[in-house]
């Protein structure tokens, strides 16, 4: 399964936990990965270029901290400017027709943070609300967030085994050993993960 990641970190030089999580990334001849922020500093964003991006993998993963509740403004611009009605919504907007698509996220917040009895209020997958209908109008499938949660405070331990789920998951997703459709169900992509022994 061809894959691209698209990584949106404003200050990634200050997030010990995202640099981690990039070396675990394998080198794999289907794996696409695309820093936006490396690429296009002055927000300039190449439409068609990134349009070719899109048609050219089968899976697209917007990997990004929870930023003010929801995406880094440049994911946010790409987001806008590249999902150009008719091409991929709308009258004859059929490009991205079936492609998976999930976010990556990491929180500084606990988990319990992101509850309706939480300091949050929200449960994650209700901030990630739009992402799920954007992908839904342009008739691609959404799939659950893989998310990395209270990443300040996590021990040695619990570090090792989060960025070790987050390798498997991609392993898994390269090798066409995730069934989807059973992934859905879950609330986060990592209990996938755990269910599915990937």
């Amino acid at each position: 399964m061809k894959t691209l990641i698209l990584f949106a970190h404003p200050r990634l030089e200050r997030s010990k936990f995202n640099q981690a999580m990039l070396k675990r990334i394998p080198n794999h001849a289907d794996l696409s990965f695309v820093d936006l922020y490396e690429t296009y500093p002055d927000f300039n964003i190449d439409v068609e270029k990134e349009k070719q991006r899109l048609v050219n993998h089968d899976l697209i993963i917007w990997h990004h901290p929870i930023y003010w509740y929801s995406c880094p403004p440049l994911l946010k611009q790409w987001i806008d400017m590249v999902l150009e009605f008719q091409w991929a919504y709308g009258p004859g907007g059929t490009a991205l027709n079936g492609k998976l698509v999930f976010n990556c996220v990491t929180t500084g917040g606990a988990a319990d943070a992101y509850q309706h009895d939480g300091r949050n209020r929200f449960t994650l997958r209700e901030f990630l609300a739009p992402f799920d209908q954007t992908v839904f109008l342009c008739k691609m499938k959404y799939q659950p967030p893989f998310a990395i949660m209270g990443t300040h405070r996590l021990s040695e331990q619990d570090t090792k085994s989060a960025l070790d789920q987050y390798e498997r998951l991609l392993k898994a997703i390269l090798e066409d050993r995730i069934d989807w459709e059973k992934a859905a169900t879950y609330t986060l992509l990592n209990q996938a993960v755990e269910a599915q022994n990937l």
